[in-house]
């Protein structure tokens, strides 16, 4: 047990074609891996009856002929993703008990084309962290193990990220609203991408910063992010702001021919104590991409430093906005109220109940921002910050450049609870080269490209132009060939 789940799905649509394997055993392989893997974390509602009753209609489905690329491919759907008739808590306690009568758009879309459900996967509490440390489940865990510590997959989803790597699906649905797929996947070593903001409806995703949020993959490829995101995007009425256009065949953009492409290195990601670890991963990039006859261009990208500061305003007033609608009066948890208590008290004792830490402080910070007396001094100057970083994008690509190599983050995966007891900021600096890319609406993807001295991944980041996903996913293609990593976790758990 356990070949089968280790496949990409480029190899197992093979398999699945050529009759090799049925989609019943690659998703038995799966659920008895998932079985085994309690220790890290990874999924928290198992569905098992479901998926196997998935895997034998897509076996029909692949005999009968025409099935799509996904046809019979076993994923993990993130918590955030509402799941008919499945629990989709979103990882919160003010959520216990939610059983959706819906399917969201891109769960559905994978469905459609006969994708497998294994289950619900950990995360951060609404999306809300770096660690998966505020799930309501529990810490997810990284399957990468260097010491006696359990270190963390990032975050948010960190639940997507420990299960694709530790071989428990052969990929996961994320969600990205500040780096919440690259920053997991580069911490565990897979491939991690945040489409164009509008590539993948939002629509059955619980919000946290509606304009910011934008669904993806997490796979074990580059190949494999573009067959699954074939299949998670598209045009969806039922979001306002999902694009009305026609999708490029992003596998087939695969070439590895990047000669005469422009790739530019930002200035201002050089960031002060950054590791040399990261900057000579970087370098190492730079190199791989000129080799595959791109150009290097050193590029500014001036207003930077002002993307996790104006981040922190706008994702949190978004927060406290989405977050209003979770009063224990429709669905979810409803704190026991004392005699006397009115209305008031059951808001206040609901969401002091139901919210994390984390929540509550991010929640308090949004609702500051969108105060009275604050309005203008914090979330208009940070909407006018976030137009002017759009706007130092706009102007590199209008300059020439195809895409911009950065590393994914800055550092390698840390132990659960080492950040604790720090201040909530350094939590927030692992978004540092991540939430630009979110403020600016643009697609971005995380590779694997080495390990650090203590064995842990590394990834590098490259940010595209607005719905040229196709051409990002061919210059990824090119690193991940150059970088050549096909290092795995050993199996402790």
């Amino acid at each position: 047990m356990g070949e089968l789940s280790k496949l990409t799905i480029a190899e197992a649509r093979d398999k699945l074609r050529a009759g090799e394997v049925s989609s019943v055993e690659l998703t038995r392989d799966c659920l008895a891996e998932i079985d085994g893997a309690d220790a890290l974390g990874a999924f928290v509602h198992k569905t098992p009856e479901i998926a196997l009753e998935r895997a034998a209609a897509a076996d029909a489905r692949i005999k009968a002929g025409e099935a799509p690329d996904m046809c019979g491919i076993p994923v993990g759907i993130k918590d955030l993703f509402c799941t008919k008739g499945v629990a989709s808590q979103a990882a919160s306690a003010i959520l216990e008990g939610f059983t959706p009568e819906y399917e969201s758009t891109v769960s559905q879309n994978l469905a459609d084309d006969g994708a497998v459900m294994l289950g619900k996967l950990n995360m951060d509490e609404f999306a809300m962290g770096s660690s998966n440390e505020t799930s309501t489940y529990g810490n997810a865990v990284n399957p990468w193990k260097v010491d006696d510590r359990d270190l963390t997959p990032g975050g948010s989803s960190g639940g997507s990220a420990s299960a694709v790597a530790a071989d428990l699906c052969l990929a996961a649905t994320g969600t990205d609203t500040g780096g919440s797929i690259r920053q997991p996947a580069a911490f565990v070593g897979i491939t991690g991408l945040k489409p164009t903001y509008g590539r993948c409806s939002r629509w059955g995703v619980v919000a946290f910063a509606s304009s910011l949020d934008q669904a993806g993959p997490m796979t074990k490829s580059v190949r494999d992010a573009a067959i699954m995101l074939q299949s998670m995007a598209g045009h969806d009425p039922k979001d306002s702001t999902s694009a009305d256009l026609a999708l490029p065949d992003f596998e087939a953009a695969l070439t590895g021919d990047i000669r005469g492409k422009r790739i530019g290195i930002p200035a201002e990601y050089r960031m002060d104590g950054m590791p040399d670890e990261i900057e000579a991963l970087w370098a190492e990039g730079r190199k791989m991409l000129q080799d595959a006859g791109a150009e290097i261009v050193d590029i500014s990208l001036p207003h930077t430093k002002y993307a996790l500061p104006a981040y922190y305003v706008v994702a949190p007033a978004e927060a406290s906005s989405n977050l209003a609608r979770y009063d224990g009066v429709r669905y979810g948890h409803r704190a026991t109220l004392a005699a006397g208590d009115g209305i008031e008290q059951m808001y206040e004792k609901t969401r002091a109940q139901g919210f994390g830490p984390e929540v509550q402080r991010r929640v308090m910070i949004g609702t500051y921002v969108l105060s009275a007396g604050f309005y203008d001094a914090y979330y208009n100057r940070a909407r006018k910050v976030r137009a002017l970083i759009k706007k130092d994008f706009e102007d590199v690509f209008a300059a020439g450049i195809d895409a911009i190599l950065t590393p994914a983050t800055p550092s390698a995966a840390f132990g659960l609870g080492e950040m604790a007891d720090a201040d909530p900021v350094q939590m927030y600096l692992n978004d540092v080269f991540t939430v630009t890319v979110n403020l600016a609406g643009l697609p971005g993807i995380a590779v694997p490209t080495g390990l650090d001295k203590s064995g842990l991944p590394l990834g590098l980041q490259l940010i595209g132009k607005p719905w040229a996903e196709d051409e990002m996913l061919n210059t990824a293609y090119v690193l991940e060939r150059a970088a050549g990593f096909v290092s795995k976790p050993s199996k402790w758990w």
